[in-house]
């Protein structure tokens, strides 16, 4: 039943053009337009573009996926009233939840190669196995924190247009906020300000460390690992309350 669930659902992903041209489309070639232009440029810790930009349009796509293909998914389900029909229905939620969650982590983690097959291919990444391994672990806990923090999200809005609205409106400003278009250390100090309270930022920049074996326990990373597993754990209360209700 999962495994016929998750085809149908995988299958419905990608006939959605809204949901492909915001996760499948444009994260990879902003990626490959930004490294025509700006390849050269050295960026943080005298990183590369594609050391730097790699692991961040990983993000980006995960972020994607699990805010349009799963949050805004939930939205339109209850809306439309799927999910009481699903109630009296052989399929339950739980198996509908399940084949949403797996959907998701097959296809950020197809973004996953993607982004690295490009980087290889058209930019000389160079990537250890060890680091590639690791990083796919620390991956799937980002997966993990974005999925229940999507799911708090959307548990407050039954309307698709509201829903809609807001995703378009978050995707800019993580566009914009979580350094994956213009560096934040160069941008106005507002947007520098509004980065600091955007959690994909410090999840960005944690998993840009990951990806160039440049982790440490300091006071910046202390603090945004802090701040990112309060907001995972306010996020799963959220969705344990609603599901109580």
């Amino acid at each position: 039943m999962l495994i016929t669930q998750l085809k149908f659902d995988l299958k419905m992903f990608f006939r959605e053009i809204f949901y492909l041209a915001f996760t499948v489309i444009i994260p990879p070639a902003t990626y490959l337009l930004m490294g025509q232009l700006f390849s050269k440029d050295v960026y943080g810790d005298n990183l590369s573009y594609v050391q730097f930009y790699t692991p961040s349009f990983i993000i980006l796509i995960t972020f994607s996926v699990i805010f349009f293909a799963f949050g805004f998914d939930q939205v339109m389900n209850r809306s439309l009233g799927i999910e009481k029909r699903i109630s009296v229905s052989p399929v339950n939620m739980g198996t509908i939840l399940l084949s949403n969650i797996l959907k998701s982590i097959l296809i950020t983690s197809l973004g996953f190669m993607t982004i690295t097959s490009i980087g290889l291919a058209i930019y000389d990444l160079s990537l250890s196995f060890a680091t590639f391994l690791s990083s796919y672990v620390v991956f799937i806990l980002i997966n993990a924190i974005l999925l229940t923090v999507s799911s708090a999200i959307y548990s407050f809005f039954k309307e698709m247009k509201s829903a809609l609205v807001f995703s378009i409106i978050m995707f800019q400003v993580v566009m914009f906020t979580g350094d994956f278009t213009m560096p934040i250390a160069v941008a106005p100090k507002f947007v520098q300000v509004i980065a600091s309270f955007n959690p994909i930022y410090h999840i960005n920049h944690i998993f840009i460390d990951v990806w160039n074996q440049m982790f440490v326990l300091d006071k910046d990373s202390i603090l945004s690992l802090a701040y990112i597993t309060a907001i995972f754990f306010v996020s799963l209360l959220i969705v344990v309350r609603k599901e109580k209700n």
